[in-house]
């Protein structure tokens, strides 16, 4: 199926299955992830076609690198008098989430996008043994 039919029963609630979204394997081709562990630190490549730098956040929150992208675009063009040619609209987002750990945190992550790719370097955090605190009771007299 190359375009999605309006007149499908249920087409709102597919509307993204449908092959115009896919890559040429029959791939999501919007927030595809590659993630790569190396000794000190994971590598991930986010693939988000279409999206400028501009549409992308990153953050960290609760343990998980959540990454985001929104995009809106509409384009009109007219004739001389003023009749439509063509109208198109894109609206398109993503999102991906990646536990983290509770140790990691937005200075520590390094982003970069370049051609359609957002790249994130994680560093591997261990967990931080808790120091015990002493607190003394206040004795007084």
């Amino acid at each position: 199926m190359f375009m999605p039919s309006i007149f499908n029963k249920g087409f709102m609630d597919n509307v993204f299955d449908d092959d115009f979204f896919t890559d040429f394997k029959g791939r999501k081709a919007i927030g595809n992830t590659d993630i790569k562990e190396l000794e000190n630190k994971y590598e991930l490549e986010v693939e988000l076609p279409g999206f400028a730098k501009e549409d992308i956040k990153a953050e960290v929150k609760n343990g998980y690198l959540v990454v985001s992208a929104s995009h809106n675009e509409n384009k009109d063009e007219k004739d001389e008098e003023g009749r439509y040619i063509r109208k198109e609209r894109y609206t398109g987002q993503c999102m991906r989430s990646f536990y983290v750990g509770n140790y990691v945190n937005e200075e520590d992550i390094k982003a970069k996008f370049e051609n359609g790719i957002l790249k994130l370097e994680v560093p591997k955090k261990e967990e931080q043994p808790k120091v015990e605190e002493k607190k003394y009771i206040q004795i007084e007299g």
